[in-house]
């Protein structure tokens, strides 16, 4: 049966230097969730040009439900210059203020939260308070069982201390990679060590009350921290996949789709259950990866994902 999971905050375009890419992580995850199998949903904002009717025109043809994005007749559609180094590594340089700083809290989307079966989030989307307090009010709207979670995504000078720890309290699941843990930890006056990212998650767990960390370190995999009924925990390090990288554009949002794909179907904290999300969530991240852009067209690597974990 199919799960609604709604990618929540920003939707854009990547202004790549040879090419135009639809992105937000946001809207990355919504897609690759409709790709594994489930609804993905954007909930978002562009503004009413051309950018902006390209945009809900390409979601469309990648079969995203889009009737909950929002149209804005007075900003524009956002978008983002990327440079990207030999590595594929992506910079990003994000324009402001555009449509997607001035979320509204509507009826409609107050519908939405009440049977979403879960939420992904980012810390970007957050950057004006207009669009942080929609936000807000769509996690409290959600129901208890449906699965928040706060994928972080530091941007530029776009996060502060407050943000950060408003949206941890508000999740039940926390995603990050090993460059951003450091200044989470900073931000919030706790202790952290180069190399001690598993106490960090421990810590993070026990002050936020999170069921699941997530620690991704780009080629090297990833740790996944959870805490079980017991008030014990389970550890589960995946080491990656080697692919030829085209760019990483996406592919932590691909990962996390892949981790909410594998919890709403029953997977929860047990040392097996975080080894499967860790193995699907890898292996749709490393796909994204090998393709160009957040939006890859399904080709095989999808299908092998879903068929070699399960």
């Amino acid at each position: 049966m199919k799960k609604k999971v709604v990618g929540l905050g920003e939707v854009l375009w990547d202004l790549l230097p040879d090419r135009t890419c639809l992105g937000g992580a946001p809207a990355n995850f919504a897609y690759i969730t409709t790709l594994l199998g489930d609804e993905g949903i954007v909930a978002s904002r562009v503004g009413e040009d051309a950018r902006g009717l390209e945009a809900l025109g390409r979601m469309r043809e990648l079969g995203l439900e889009v009737a909950r994005v929002q149209t804005d007749r007075e900003h524009a559609t956002g978008t983002v210059k990327v440079e990207l180094d030999g590595k594929g590594q992506a910079r990003y340089e994000i324009a402001q203020p555009v449509a997607w700083d001035f979320l509204e809290w509507t009826a409609d989307w107050r519908r939405l939260a009440e049977t979403a079966d879960a939420v992904c989030y980012g810390s970007l989307a957050q950057r004006s308070e207009e669009s942080r307090e929609t936000i807000r009010q769509f996690l409290r709207a959600t129901t208890a069982d449906a699965v928040k979670v706060f994928d972080v995504n530091l941007r530029q000078a776009f996060y502060s201390q407050e943000v950060l720890a408003e949206s941890m309290a508000l999740a039940d699941m926390v995603k990050m990679n090993d460059e951003e843990l450091p200044t989470i930890m900073s931000l919030g006056g706790l202790p952290f060590s180069p190399g001690d990212e598993l106490g960090a998650a421990w810590r993070l767990i026990e002050i936020c009350d999170l069921k699941l960390v997530c620690i991704t370190r780009g080629g090297r995999g990833s740790w996944r921290v959870g805490d079980d009924s017991s008030g014990g925990g389970n550890v589960s390090e995946h080491m990656g996949f080697r692919v030829r990288v085209a760019d990483t554009v996406g592919s932590g949002d691909a990962f996390t789709a892949g981790l909410v794909h594998e919890y709403l179907r029953g997977a929860g904290v047990g040392r097996m259950d975080l080894e499967r999300m860790n193995e699907m969530a890898n292996r749709v991240g490393a796909w994204v990866a090998s393709e160009v852009g957040g939006m890859p067209a399904a080709k095989s690597g999808i299908e092998r994902a879903l068929a070699e974990v399960g």
